[in-house]
């Protein structure tokens, strides 16, 4: 099974993932082999978009894709503003939550096909989720390919410099763990290290989250778009 696949079939699977969802509070962690244990901050993630959330969305351009939106705060902030956004997530606790709130998203990995592929004007990758896959150079080549030219992503990098792939576990801390997937934590320096075909358009620190953003180029992950897919319309998810 490629990475990108097992990463996805491990968060859809995730009990204590969809448990904390539903219930909208942890405790939950992602475990290293080693046993160090890394926060997840699901009651952040269940409640409105705070201030720093909102000045990000206040940078993006055009339709926006959040992939990995979670219960999609996100989503539901800025089709409150008016915007055509989607959230794709690979848990159909995650999807629900988001179409529950009025949001719009499908149940997807983002590499599978996409609505918009070429399209979309802006790709958030919040909350770590640059790590999905746990290869950054595929996910960013991926993410090239969903964005129009001259399209921005902006990734929420990790709160120190570090540059690291480990196979990691869903867990609650209490009883028993998910299956092993691959996944990365990378700094800023370490996001435009691996960004190659990127221009770096900013970078910011706000309430000790960390924040990059990146443009695509002229040519780079071009592919012919998918003139039949549909951004708009109604909510949909896709199971």
């Amino acid at each position: 099974m490629s990475a990108p696949a097992a990463t996805a079939v491990a968060w859809a699977g995730a009990d204590p993932y969809a448990a904390a969802l539903r219930a909208g509070r942890g405790p939950l962690f992602l475990r290293r082999a080693d046993g160090w244990l890394l926060p997840l901050e699901v009651e952040r993630w269940c409640a409105r978009a705070d201030a720093v959330d909102r000045d990000v969305l206040d940078r993006c351009e055009g339709t926006v894709l959040d992939v990995g939106c979670g219960p999609g705060r996100l989503v539901v902030e800025l089709a409150s503003r008016g915007r055509s956004v989607l959230g794709i997530d690979v848990s159909e606790a995650a999807v629900e939550h988001t179409v529950r709130l009025g949001g719009r998203a499908l149940r997807r990995s983002v590499f599978e096909p996409l609505p918009g592929e070429g399209r979309w004007g802006t790709v958030l990758l919040m909350d770590g989720n640059i790590g999905i896959g746990g290869d950054p150079r595929a996910l960013l080549d991926r993410v090239a390919r969903l964005l129009r030219p001259g399209g921005l992503l902006i990734a929420e990098t990790a709160p120190v410099e570090v540059d690291e792939r480990v196979p990691v576990r869903i867990t609650d801390g209490r009883a028993g763990a998910g299956a092993p997937f691959p996944w990365a934590r990378l700094g800023t320096r370490a996001l435009l290290a691996h960004a190659r075909g990127w221009d770096p358009a900013a970078r910011w620190t706000a309430d000790g989250r960390r924040f990059a953003a990146l443009r695509t180029r002229p040519g780079h992950g071009a592919e012919p778009p998918d003139r039949g897919a549909v951004i708009g319309g109604p909510r949909t998810r896709d199971t």
